[in-house]
């Protein structure tokens, strides 16, 4: 298996200085669509204690500690994307390197965890998957809104960029495999969505 994990870390280290500022299905348009549709859900949902998977440089918990006051963590494994994260000072953030199947935090640790066009990047999906299951506290919810089968830039990272096939580590997913998924890991799902062209949003929430 080709090290997915570090051809993705290099490119998106690469990334890491124009994300925001190009607006592109390459860079950050898709991004900003999941987490304005994440920030809006949760909106009007009370927690504590949340945790931004892929995280990229902050933008989801930029959005949100503008409205809420509470401990936000961020975690991606591009060290620039971190850097990144952390030049904006948000008050409450914390933001560390590491990888969505290996969280570096204790069971029932989190309210909320979100993911935003990320989840197709990682070469271990339900292994990722469980991690957000084990992290969230009963009650808590994990969002995730990521580009489905069809979407150009999914293609683009996973078929073109890293010369990926269907059958590779890393799959592209739409939102009902992402709800099967979901029910397999242990979540009720609350929430299954289209948000706009290819890209949807799904809730679960842990009994």
């Amino acid at each position: 298996m080709k090290d997915y994990e570090k051809l993705s870390r290099e490119h998106f280290n690469g990334q890491a200085a124009v994300y925001d500022e190009r607006n592109t299905v390459y860079y950050s348009r898709e991004g900003k669509i999941s987490c304005n549709d994440i920030a809006s859900l949760l909106r009007s949902v009370f927690f504590e204690k949340l945790l931004d998977v892929g995280c990229g440089t902050g933008y989801l918990i930029d959005l949100l500690a503008r409205e809420k006051q509470c401990g936000f963590y961020g975690l991606d494994l591009s060290e620039k994307m971190i850097e990144a994260a952390k030049n904006k000072k948000i008050p409450g953030a914390v933001f560390v390197v590491g990888t969505a199947d290996h969280l570096p935090y204790g069971s029932e640790s989190f309210d909320v965890v979100t993911c935003s066009q990320s989840f197709h990047h990682y070469p271990y999906q339900e292994k990722a998957m469980r991690e957000a299951f084990r992290v969230l506290k009963r009650g808590g919810l994990y969002v995730l809104s990521d580009t489905g089968i069809g979407g150009v830039g999914a293609m683009i990272d996973n078929h073109i960029l890293f010369k990926l096939t269907r059958s590779g580590d890393c799959r592209t997913q739409n939102r009902r495999s992402i709800a099967k998924m979901m029910k397999k890991t242990g979540f009720e799902v609350v929430d299954c969505r289209q948000v706009r062209g290819f890209i949807y949003t799904v809730v679960g929430k842990k009994p």
